[in-house]
């Protein structure tokens, strides 16, 4: 069919060049009336019917050219069989393949049969503008083997591309994608539902709180069975679910509305009931499935629960719900339970490196002197991994002030000298941290074969691997504050020493993770904690020193929060000039300085902390969950206390970034 468009555009050409000739001829001819008597010869009737055999002329070219082509366009089939043989070609019917062969202009020159026996014409038709996703299989980087899906008239075509020729190939993979789709809607969901505080509800014997059990009992019952899922109670607390994809899908819509419908029943009791939720999918194995679910409802727990934790295989986790802080845990039994397994394993191994986060601030490393102080007890060498480059300025002085040149280098170790010394026999102990590439001593941490994690924020999907012992718990204000109740609370006789100086920076790492009692993670245990500290010569008035700013420092947050902007009622956000580094300490005392207004909800701080790094720090006061939005922008952190990072990001970004992410998060 090329060859026949060729050669009618070839004669076409031909004959209006022919006229245009003969125009030409007979105008001039006439003008200069040769031969002589030419022009009294062509009276005006002449040139009409020279005009009008033209346009007969034409018209029958035309006409003739239109019945060419409807049978070439006839014999379509006949003249696939020179492409792909007339055999083969009843193999595509069959099989559902359409070929397309276009031109330069990527207009259709030829297709078989399969469009036109769907009422479909390609002929003459630009294929690309007609099925733009086509495009991506045109360029001179394109792998041979790519193909796309497109869907046209309720049909879904796998297509391929053949350069060489010019041919598309359809492929009709409808049937597939409509056993794809049943299949990944009919699809195994596994996933456990618990109920965080049921001790706290169901321990009480007044008959509110037993009826307060069974209406959340009624509540979650209702649910499964509006979404079509099969549940079993399998502990006092828990309960084993199994659906279908279709239902999850149906749920992860509905924002997991359950979560709110428990947490309403609550009101005007003395105990308000959460749930966690931890499910898994996209993956054939039921036991990894269980694995999976396990894991999930394990990280939404230690998250401070009220939420569902979706886990798909091979992709990152989905969180819904964490609107409420973590209930506060008050149990000493667990106290003493899991002080007693850290001793237990300190007494096991023959040395013990401690590490905080990167950054190391004072709370990071009141809980290192907690550990040191708990391996003094158990008579085990203990050095903490320390960096002056990667501590916080404040802490930096504090530490090296606190103790004398012997004992400072006896107390500490870099992170180069920690990956050479770590043995399989060493205990690392990782304090104020759960995400491996925050720690200080990363790469002694990649080499331990023995890891225990002491955290207090809530713990994300980027979890330190496989530790031996790992103590997350969200409720707690501080790092050194589940220290300070390890020390107490432990099974040692004699009681485990806490020396003045280990104690008095402790509590200054308190002072800075509670904004010195005034934050809403401040609760009775953080007295408690301080009560402890006292008891073992913390000094408070020095611990307040640690923390006192510089002149310049004061006067550089005053600047910041001059910049104050308020993009919705409650929510307010400051940006530190551009041209300058500022202290990551610092952008935190902005936002704790602007916490302290009336009227103030969440407050984030963007600023450059290094060269290459912007950085938000962020407060709320109970109200808004700022780790769920810095954890939208790549962080993480507390409930009310959380932070993001950016790698050569511009501030203007960061704080576009933050924006998007705020319409997001209050818009649901």
């Amino acid at each position: 069919m090329s060859d026949s468009l060729r050669l009618m555009r070839i004669r076409t050409l031909f004959i209006i060049l022919f006229e245009l000739i003969l125009i030409v001829t007979a105008v001039v001819l006439y003008f200069y009336d040769y031969p002589k008597g030419f022009k009294q010869f062509m009276k005006p009737a002449y040139w009409i019917i020279a005009l009008v055999a033209f346009v007969c002329l034409d018209f029958l070219f035309l006409w003739f050219s239109e019945v060419k082509l409807s049978s070439i366009r006839q014999k379509s089939d006949l003249d696939a069989a020179s492409i792909i043989g007339s055999d083969v070609q009843e193999a595509y019917n069959f099989g559902e393949i359409g070929l397309v062969v276009i031109d330069e202009n990527g207009l259709v020159m030829w297709d078989n049969n399969l469009f036109r026996d769907r009422n479909i014409d390609l002929l003459d038709v630009d294929l690309l503008e007609w099925q733009p996703k086509l495009k991506e299989l045109i360029g001179p980087n394109v792998p041979s083997d790519m193909a796309v899906k497109i869907e046209v008239n309720s049909h879904n075509y796998s297509v391929k591309y053949l350069a060489d020729a010019r041919l598309f190939i359809f492929k009709d993979v409808t049937d597939y994608e409509q056993i794809f789709s049943y299949s990944k809607e009919q699809a195994t969901v596994i996933g456990i539902i618990m109920l965080d505080n049921y001790s706290d509800i169901a321990g009480k014997t007044e008959d509110d709180n037993n009826d307060l059990v069974s209406k959340v009992r009624g509540v979650v019952f209702d649910y499964c069975k509006e979404y079509e899922v099969l549940l079993r109670r399998f502990r006092s607390d828990s309960y084993f679910m199994v659906c279908n994809f279709s239902s999850l899908e149906k749920m992860e819509k509905d924002g997991f509305s359950i979560l709110e419908k428990v947490r309403s029943l609550g009101k005007g009791q003395n105990v308000i009931p959460t749930l966690s939720i931890g499910i898994a999918h996209d993956f054939p194995n039921v036991t990894k499935l269980n694995e999976m679910a396990s894991s999930a409802i394990d990280i939404a727990m230690s998250r401070g629960g009220d939420q569902a934790v979706v886990s798909k295989y091979g992709e990152d986790l989905k969180f819904y719900g964490g609107k409420t802080a973590a209930i506060e845990n008050t149990g000493r039994v667990q106290f003493r339970s899991v002080a007693d397994s850290i001793i237990g394993l300190i007494k096991n191994s023959t040395g013990v490196i401690v590490s905080g986060h990167l950054d190391m601030d004072m709370d990071a490393l009141g809980a290192c002197l907690g550990v040191m102080a708990i391996c003094n007890y158990c008579q085990k060498p203990c050095q903490i991994v320390y960096d002056p480059k990667l501590t916080e300025k404040k802490t930096r002085y504090a530490f090296q002030g606190a103790f004398s040149k012997t004992e400072f280098e006896r107390m500490t170790i870099s992170p180069k000298e920690a990956e050479e010394r770590i043995r399989p026999s060493t205990l690392m102990v990782v304090c104020d941290v759960s995400v491996p590439s925050l720690v200080m001593g990363q790469k002694a941490l990649e080499k331990s074969a023995k890891t225990i994690v002491i955290d207090h924020h809530r713990r994300g999907e980027n979890f330190i691997d496989k530790p031996v012992l790992s103590y997350v718990d969200p409720s707690a204000s501080s790092a050194s504050e589940i220290l300070a109740e390890f020390i107490h609370y432990a099974t040692a006789n004699p009681r485990i020493e806490l020396p003045q100086s280990y104690a008095t920076l402790m509590l200054s790492g308190m002072f800075l993770d509670t904004g010195f009692f005034k934050s809403k993670s401040t609760g009775i245990r953080s007295f408690e904690a301080a009560e402890i500290l006292k008891e073992y010569g913390a000094d408070n008035s020095l611990a307040d020193d640690y923390l006192k700013d510089e002149y310049e420092e004061y006067a550089l947050i005053t600047k910041i929060v001059s910049t104050l902007r308020t993009p919705y009622t409650g929510v307010v956000y400051c940006v530190a000039d551009e041209k300058y580094v500022v202290e990551k300490s610092t952008l935190a005392k902005v936002a704790n300085q602007i916490m302290r207004l009336k009227g103030i909800n969440a407050c984030f701080v963007i600023g450059k902390v290094t060269d290459k790094e912007t950085k938000i720090s962020a407060r709320s006061d109970g109200s808004i969950n700022v780790q769920i939005l810095c954890e939208k922008l790549g962080g993480g952190g507390h409930f009310d206390m959380a932070a993001a990072t950016f790698i050569n990001t511009p501030v203007a970004s960061v704080e576009g970034k933050l924006l998007d992410t705020l319409d997001l998060y209050l818009s649901e």
